[in-house]
């Protein structure tokens, strides 16, 4: 789940999730069965929730989710990137992962750092959605000898997370919904997409809940957020390899893109994703799928860093 105008929980009046007649399509179902490995590692005394698919030996691919989602938005997409060691964390605050007092970028980039190194991938390439993009960057930066590339999608140049204006006014604890129907029915994105792919969005809302003893509620720490960078000065200390995936009905238009790519100190290039919202891994996952597939062809074995 994102948060303001990228994705949270609302709270319209409950609806049923649109229907699928036609049931999820085959590609999503064995994307699905490739179960992938649940494993945890402690990042400064916090228990960090992760999940890993393809054989070991490969080049690693570290997946970022954005703000108040969880490493399970890459459930669909991970397995059909083969050519990878592929791990997708939960950010402390986020998903299985445990929560902290308070948080900050910095913090998160040495959790992706770590979950790498507990899966001795050998400076891999990063990519992050939304506010996980600033995360992927603060990485690049901050820890360039332990990543080879950085990969955006659809994270603006803004001040802060759009998401984190939406949390902030919604800081108290999470409502308990009597049935797990009843909280998935409450499931929003926002900005609102026009496709919404009804079978990615069933998985990944039931992957946003836990059970308590009063009821269904959220997984996410609704107190995330803490102080942003400022992309306008990280990108120019950017020294490895970097690309930004541009969604058509994102966030993040052409002159933006331009701006980004003028910032960054070896150039940006842009892959568009036609037709694309905010969260493309929601509702045009195949077209991320192919592009990742071929930038990761042009960055083998993970991207060689720059100077």
């Amino acid at each position: 789940m994102m948060a303001d105008r990228w994705s949270t929980p609302e709270e319209p009046p409950v609806s049923a999730p649109d229907p699928d007649p036609a049931g999820p399509p085959a590609w999503f179902v064995q994307a699905l069965a490739a179960a992938p490995a649940h494993r945890e590692v402690a990042v400064d005394g916090t228990p960090v929730h992760y999940r890993v698919w393809g054989e070991p030996g490969r080049p690693g691919l570290v997946l970022v989710h954005g703000g108040a989602a969880h490493s399970g938005w890459w459930d669909h997409v991970a397995p059909q990137l083969h050519s990878h060691r592929v791990v997708a964390l939960d950010l402390s605050g986020h998903g299985d992962s445990g929560r902290r007092a308070s948080y900050d970028m910095a913090t998160w980039a040495r959790e992706v750092v770590a979950v790498a190194a507990a899966e001795d991938l050998d400076r891999p390439v990063v990519l992050g959605h939304s506010m996980g993009g600033w995360v992927s960057l603060v990485a690049g930066v901050e820890h360039p000898g332990a990543v080879s590339a950085v990969a955006v999608i659809d994270a603006p140049l803004v001040s802060r997370p759009p998401e984190e204006d939406r949390l902030r006014e919604r800081r108290r604890p999470h409502r308990r919904y009597p049935t797990a129907e009843e909280a998935l029915a409450r499931f929003r994105t926002l900005p609102p997409q026009d496709v919404l792919l009804p079978h990615v969005r069933e998985h990944v809302a039931r992957g946003s809940l836990r059970r308590e003893e009063d009821g269904w509620t959220w997984k996410f720490d609704p107190q995330l957020w803490g102080p942003p960078p400022l992309l306008a000065e990280l990108l120019p200390q950017l020294t490895r390899p970097a690309a930004l995936f541009r969604c058509e009905k994102g966030l993040v238009d052409r002159a933006m893109a331009a701006e980004m790519a003028a910032l960054t100190a070896g150039g940006l290039p842009v892959v568009d994703l036609p037709d694309a919202g905010h969260h493309p891994m929601l509702d045009r996952p195949l077209a991320l799928v192919t592009g990742i597939r071929t930038l990761l062809a042009f960055w083998p074995h993970g991207g060689p860093a720059r100077g």
